[in-house]
């Protein structure tokens, strides 16, 4: 693998990999812990917060791909990649449309139990820093 783009990769993947951490992990649960936050503050907040995290994600993912298409990789790193970017899509395309959906009934006033929703973006998000951690890795071996 050129080693420009597997420096490249390896570089967008770990900053990708502490945004996830940073924000998924530690932001959110947080904010609903500060005084004065009630839900509805909290998911106001999130939502802003997740959709420039996605968006963010969308193009260090494009990024990676281009990186390591141009680069002959190897096929462990291929397949990885395919599976952060397969993981990133779900989150964007099935999970966070049904939350979107749910917190828009909140934000409305309604009075919703807990949400199993979060518990499969939580899972995503789990899955994808063990894709992201195992392809940096990876990719620093190039």
């Amino acid at each position: 693998m050129n080693a420009t783009s597997a420096a490249t990769a390896g570089a967008v993947i770990f900053l990708w990999l502490g945004m996830v951490l940073a924000i998924s992990f530690l932001e959110a649960p947080l904010k609903f812990r500060a005084p004065g936050v009630t839900i509805p503050i909290g998911l106001g907040i999130g939502r802003m917060v997740f959709r420039a995290l996605n968006l963010v994600e969308a193009v260090l993912a494009a990024v990676v791909v281009a990186a390591v298409a141009a680069a002959g990789p190897p096929a462990a790193v291929v397949v990885l990649t395919a599976v952060t970017v397969v993981l990133l899509a779900v989150q964007l395309g099935v999970v966070r449309p049904r939350l979107n959906r749910r917190s828009d009934r909140v934000l409305g006033g309604e009075e919703l139990p807990r949400s199993r929703g979060h518990v499969y973006y939580v899972v995503f998000e789990i899955a994808k820093v063990i894709a992201l951690t195992v392809l940096g890795i990876s990719l620093l071996a190039q």
